[in-house]
């Protein structure tokens, strides 16, 4: 079920976008070449636990997970794509690095993720980092009452298409709200003028991942960790936005 939320309830949300933005400031900035995954998921703990908020991975147990999450961040590293499971592993020069958080504060959740160079940037890993996010602003761009959900998965489909890189329709963007994940689904590319008209107060989380060369991915032994099939790395870009009659509102927006 797709629930659109109020003025009220939107306003309700900001301080769950400002808190994930935070972590992820927080983390990025202490991710640096000798650091463990475990420790940048141990601040994360650190900053829900000083914050009162709650976890949205720890329990988490879909489908596709081989168990509950365990961790509280998900720390994707180089030919990882999503849902990178945190584990003993100190990051290395020039690892591309994705940090994917989402939280819950007073009963309202929000979800982004931003990818990062640590140490020496890659040319091809700049690349790769600067499409996502302009795809994810093409996506936000979109996000206008009237269009329909076709529109921003075009958009982003678009600068896929425009920068060489092909894109994985199997996971994507999602509602959000009370949980993390809801209706509707947002894929990564589309037809524009198609699909679920969108309408004030829908809440979703807009999130293009691309692989250098390869859409197709397959699960690491953690149950969790998805990785290219081809060894090449990968980038993701992800906020939580509410559409409005202004325009889209970006919850998460890191300062």
């Amino acid at each position: 079920m797709i629930e659109l939320l109020s003025p009220a309830e939107i306003e309700q949300m900001r301080p769950a976008g400002r808190f994930v933005a935070s972590v992820l400031t927080a983390t990025s900035t202490a991710a640096d070449v000798g650091v463990n995954l475990l420790e940048l998921d141990a601040l994360a703990h650190d900053m829900i636990r000083a914050e009162g908020a709650t976890s949205c991975y720890i329990d988490y147990h879909p489908s596709f997970g081989g168990s509950p999450f365990g961790k509280v961040i998900c720390t994707s590293v180089n030919d990882a794509a999503l849902h990178g499971l945190p584990h003993d592993y100190r990051l290395r020069d020039g690892d591309l690095l994705t940090l994917d958080f989402a939280a819950s504060v007073d009963g309202w959740v929000c979800d982004s993720a931003v990818s990062i160079i640590v140490g020496t940037p890659r040319p091809d890993d700049v690349r790769l980092i600067d499409s996502v996010e302009r795809a994810l602003a093409a996506g936000i761009r979109q996000a206008t009452v009237g269009n329909r959900m076709g529109d921003i998965s075009a958009a982003i489909g678009d600068v896929a298409a425009d920068d060489g890189y092909p894109v994985n329709l199997d996971f994507g963007g999602h509602g959000v709200g009370r949980t993390m994940h809801g209706d509707p689904h947002v894929p990564n590319d589309g037809r524009p003028g198609r699909g679920l008209k969108l309408k004030a107060g829908l809440v979703i989380a807009i999130e293009p991942w691309f692989v250098l060369d390869t859409d197709e991915i397959y699960t690491d032994d953690d149950g969790w960790t998805l990785r290219s099939r081809t060894g090449a790395r990968a980038a993701h870009a992800e906020h939580t936005i509410a559409l409005t009659p202004q325009g889209p509102i970006v919850l998460t927006a890191r300062e």
